[in-house]
């Protein structure tokens, strides 16, 4: 097996750097995490004497060719996240159809995979499982365990406990020593631009330089469209939270979507946090740098899009936010005057027990982010370039859209909840994209403020036939898709066609502060496009009442929506608990009203699942 580039198949421009390398690492990623641990794993490789390489599988195609076999003691690792429910990542996707359509030979290939997933989806580590397992049906020799990493509890835990185990394997493979030189390695160099064209700097773009003045479809990941903001309105009439209703404008755009797409923004650091970081480290944020890789053979020349200033480094293209991972504060420790203070980064970014706790406590609990430990830690003063190599990319923020482009074809709606709040060591946390989309006020007489994204399509859809009956499930903002399904509905009824009951489960906190959306809702319900309206007040009597509650006590016809009239049921919202109790509360109609015993109850719903009559659009 060997990938060949898809657009440099004669030039062989990409496919030369892969011979000279041991060990090629592949990610499959979707919110930059798998490739992190990419490039983490070929650091490791440096650390001990082996040449290693990270590979994006979307820049190649999967073809059969004995290339990668003519290379002396090659190793394939596979970084694999899971999507949705069970997707493979959008960068993944044509590696995904490659194995599940070949059946070529890979004998003579040697790999090994990391999978990361989450516990709380139904589908756990669906992609790491399906590639270490297809791999070897191709006859490729796995020369170490699948890993699996869960981010419902300690993803880099879980990374840290199976790479340590992985090295030795990898090192007995290739016949070295499996002693790893504890030292920190740059991956880039630093270059300062004295004279340079502004026009030539990047100032936020993800892609092609100067992209947001001169804007060009189609738009993506990689060329989002600045959408202006038409309308950024309140939802909750009370309480301390902040609920709210965006609508992008995308006229011109030639964005298609479909209700039950998710929308992907691309969100700004909070200004007064980059500048107590620039101030921290002692540095003019301005100066404009380039980051370039020590590795002239590396298909990522840059961490990030050079050249650049720190300030826009730290403001759109680094996550300075999220607990630092053990690797940064490893190459951090090195830069801590004080020997205690050293000596904590160095305990926390080892493997014993006695480190791992020290980390989770210290640093995952109490969320300390870049800054918190700069503040917490006087003596460690990093160089800003060594911490901007460090840091990893801020990622786009996925929302379910809550319109119908049948209704709204100029604009995508989304339904968001402002994230705020005290962490254990007294700071404030704020959500990155919701605070930043908070911000996004619209006034008369001023310009629109803008936002850039793109569309991500989805499996989460409306069935075929308007009249086959709807069953919604989603409490707080996991109503969003459901209005774009509502709304899409009333199209149809519009349009003459026979539309199947539709019938919409809503949880809140209390009738008066946050029943968002009450008035559309009751206007759907009084249209007909709604049958049934149940909305579950959890806070509003002494016992909490939830949406799975309600569920139970429309059993019976529920029960024959389900079993007799072809009902599709589609779950939004909170996948840790909401999903599960009334994924529960679904096996328990089955076996009171149908009959079926709770292995029956399962197994009938995991049916569901596959015909796509039961799908979840979920998140933890």
């Amino acid at each position: 097996m060997y990938l060949i580039p898809a657009n440099l198949l004669t030039n062989n421009l990409l496919i030369r750097p892969l011979k000279t390398r041991n060990v090629i690492v592949f990610y499959g990623s979707q919110t930059g995490t798998a490739e992190e641990f990419a490039n983490r794993l070929v650091k490791d490789a440096q650390r001990y004497g082996i040449k290693g390489m990270v590979a994006d599988p979307e820049e190649y195609d999967m073809v059969l060719s004995s290339f990668i076999l003519e290379i002396d003691s090659s190793l394939a690792v596979f970084c694999m996240a899971t999507y949705g429910e069970g997707e493979p990542t959008d960068n993944a996707q044509d590696f995904y159809d490659w194995m599940q359509m070949t059946d070529d030979s890979l004998e003579g290939v040697h790999f090994a995979v990391f999978g990361l997933g989450n516990k709380t989806y139904d589908h756990y580590n669906a992609m790491g499982t399906y590639t270490d397992k297809r791999l070897a049906e191709l006859g490729a020799t796995r020369i170490f365990d699948l890993g699996l990493g869960d981010d419902d509890g300690n993803l880099e835990e879980d990374f840290i406990s199976w790479k340590g185990q992985f090295w030795p394997a990898v090192c007995e493979f290739f016949g070295v020593q499996a002693t790893q030189e504890e030292c920190s390695i740059r991956q880039f160099e630093l270059v300062v631009h004295s004279d340079v064209n502004m026009n030539e700097v990047y100032t936020g773009e993800l892609g092609r330089l100067l992209s947001f003045q001169d804007q060009k479809p189609p738009f993506d990941a990689k060329n989002p469209f600045l959408a202006p903001v038409a309308i950024n309105r309140k939802l909750n009439k009370g309480g301390s939270r902040h609920l709210m209703h965006l609508e992008l404008d995308i006229s011109g755009s030639k964005i298609r979507y479909d209700a039950g797409d998710h929308v992907a923004v691309y969100p700004m650091n909070d200004v007064p946090l980059v500048n107590r970081l620039g101030e921290r480290l002692g540095v003019d944020l301005d100066t404009v740098i380039t980051l370039k890789n020590l590795d002239e053979e590396a298909n990522k020349k840059h961490p990030f899009p050079c050249p650049t200033t720190y300030r826009a480094a730290l403001t759109h293209y680094l996550d300075i936010t999220s607990p630092l991972h053990t690797n940064v504060l490893f190459d951090l420790s090195q830069y801590a005057s004080d020997p205690e203070e050293k000596e904590i980064l160095r305990k926390m970014a080892c493997s014993s027990s006695e480190g791992k706790a020290l980390y989770h406590s210290w640093v995952v609990e109490s969320e300390r982010n870049i800054l918190a430990v700069l503040e917490d830690l006087p003596s460690l003063r990093p160089p800003i370039d060594h911490l901007c190599e460090l840091l990893p990319r801020l990622q786009a923020r996925y929302y379910s859209i809550a319109s119908s482009a049948k209704v709204h074809p100029s604009s995508i709606h989304i339904c968001v909840v402002v994230l705020e709040y005290t962490t254990k060591t007294g700071r404030v946390f704020k959500g990155v994209a919701t605070n930043w989309l908070k911000d996004k006020v619209v006034t008369d007489g001023s310009p629109r403020p803008t936002v850039p994204m793109y569309v991500r399509k989805s499996q989460f859809r409306l069935p075929f036939r308007a009249s086959t009956p709807v069953i919604m499930i989603g409490p707080g903002t996991g109503i969003a898709p459901f209005m774009g399904f509502i709304q899409e509905r009333a199209w149809q009824k519009e349009q003459g066609k026979e539309t199947g009951e539709a019938i919409l489960y809503f949880g809140c906190r209390h009738r008066n502060e946050d029943f968002i959306y009450q008035e559309e809702l009751e206007e759907f319900e009084k249209a007909g496009v709604l049958t049934q309206l149940h909305v579950a007040f959890s806070r509003d009597q002494e016992h909490k009442v939830y949406v799975q509650h309600l569920l139970k006590q429309s059993k019976d016809h529920l029960w024959k929506l389900i079993h007799s009239s072809n009902a599709h049921i589609y779950v939004c919202g909170d996948a840790r608990n909401m999903a599960r109790d009334v994924h529960a509360a679904f096996h328990e109609i089955a076996e009171e009203v149908g009959g079926l015993t709770h292995t029956q109850a399962v197994d009938y719903f995991q049916r569901l699942m596959t015909k796509g009559r039961y799908s979840q659009d979920v998140w933890s």
